[in-house]
């Protein structure tokens, strides 16, 4: 981060017992100015336990959010939009295997994995069991919100009227795996108000080299960061800030269909393509 020509050097630190809210301490470290461009700040927001279709969305944004500024992005948990909006299923007596198939795109049987996992695809992303979590659930299996894009336009609209601001932007976010590694990243579920990616292609890299593939996913990358400041257990933290994003472009205006569709790539025409296309998918019950 520049600040005066020095480098600052974010730390994570435990929540302040003065505002109730997880934030990112800084360390200065002096630095050449010219090695100092681009930085970013989370903050992320404690609220009271959320339980099933008491609140609406808005109902905990007017509660726990108090303020948003200029270019800045609110990230949101996916968990507690389906829990607000009573996405969720009682776990008992329910078939687990049944409600993956039922909310999935493509599926995998458990019995395939090692760890009774069914390996699934959906709305574009690679994760296990459909994203359907029993964390913090009290209960209830928790699925994906049900309109998650109609979601985050909402709230990016509630955000502009609230705050009186034209530059911001919104994601929703969920936890996810990484082949070949230990332990769950984030993921962005939707976005709005920018452009989730960052196109690197047929501009020179620092060489004069013409870059012919890279494109930076700025949506993911953001939800990333949140997820790892909100955390993943009892933290309580299902709101984040993040703000001195000088790398966001912002739109103003809710991402076009054909924007959302450039953010997915089919299973043939992917990178992994050798490996995804050597098992068969079992249809799930959202594709017709």
């Amino acid at each position: 981060m520049r600040k005066n020509g020095r480098m600052v050097e974010l730390v994570d630190t435990q929540a302040s017992e003065a505002c109730d809210r997880k934030i990112m301490e800084v360390q200065v470290l002096f630095r050449p100015p010219e090695l100092c461009h681009k930085r970013m700040n989370i903050q992320s927001i404690k609220t009271n336990k959320i339980t099933a279709r008491k609140k609406s969305v808005f109902d905990i944004l007017d509660e726990f959010l108090t303020e948003m500024v200029e270019g800045s992005v609110l990230a949101v948990t996916s968990k507690i939009v389906s829990i607000c909006e009573g996405n969720i299923v009682d776990a008992k007596g329910v078939d687990k295997k049944d409600l993956v198939s039922s909310e999935a795109d493509y599926w995998l049987p458990p019995s395939m994995s090692k760890y009774d996992f069914s390996l699934t695809i959906r709305d574009g992303v690679l994760l296990p069991t459909a994203g359907i979590d029993e964390s913090n659930g009290e209960g209830y299996y928790i699925l994906w919100p049900k309109e998650p894009q109609k979601t985050a336009n909402e709230i990016r609209e509630y955000l502009i009227k609230r705050f009186g601001l034209k530059k911001v932007g919104v994601i929703i976010t969920d936890s996810k795996t990484t082949p070949l590694r230990w332990g769950t990243t984030g993921v962005c579920v939707a976005h709005s108000g920018f452009a989730a990616l960052n196109n690197y292609i047929g501009k020179p890299d620092i060489f004069g080299r013409e870059m012919l593939a890279t494109k930076a996913n700025t949506a993911d990358a953001l939800a990333v960061s949140a997820v790892l400041v909100m955390g993943e257990g009892s933290e309580q933290t299902p709101l984040a800030i993040i703000d001195d994003v000088n790398f966001v472009e912002f739109q103003g205006r809710n991402p076009s269909e054909q924007e959302l569709k450039d953010l997915k790539i089919s299973i043939e025409d992917d990178l992994y393509a050798p490996i995804l296309t050597s098992v068969k998918w079992n249809k799930g019950k959202r594709i017709k």
